[in-house]
């Protein structure tokens, strides 16, 4: 396993993320400065993003609370560099976010993927996890693409 450190993202991030979520199929690459800008202003409030630094950014982390509820947040985004895939960065990321907001008193933590045979792998590292398969909505994202939802109660 390779030790990181997880830290805030930070302006100068921008470019090796965009490459990131860009190399991981998560969205358009261009969105990403959008998307970060309000946390890189300090604007956000909740809304929390982390990258995994070791030689250099390898992995990030997208995380926020979900409207309406109390104690409730979803993990939006995950990429890692798929050179350093298996390495247990993600699992890193994963438990820094649990960790964090167990002690902000965060009661469930949501991770939603597709439910296609290429997303196999990502369905079992929640697995792995500990996470449970909470729900499936059908042909969520397209015809024939589920949305998979996955639940893990928090220590709090």
């Amino acid at each position: 396993m390779t030790q990181s450190n997880i830290r805030p993202l930070r302006r100068g991030d921008l470019d090796r993320v965009a490459h990131l979520v860009g190399v991981n199929e998560m969205f358009p690459p261009e969105m990403l400065k959008g998307m970060a800008g309000p946390f890189l202003a300090g604007e956000t409030g909740e809304h929390r993003w982390v990258v995994s630094e070791g030689e250099s950014i390898d992995g990030v982390a997208y995380y926020v609370p979900e409207q309406l509820t109390e104690g409730t947040w979803n993990v939006l985004m995950i990429a890692v560099d798929p050179e350093v895939h298996g390495r247990g960065i993600g699992s890193q990321l994963m438990r820094h976010i649990e960790d964090e907001l167990s002690r902000d008193g965060v009661r469930i933590l949501l991770v939603e993927t597709s439910g296609l045979p290429e997303f196999k792998r990502t369905r079992g590292f929640y697995d792995m996890l500990g996470y449970d398969r909470e729900a499936r909505i059908r042909e969520f994202y397209a015809a024939g693409d589920d949305k998979v939802i996955f639940r893990k109660a928090l220590k709090v």
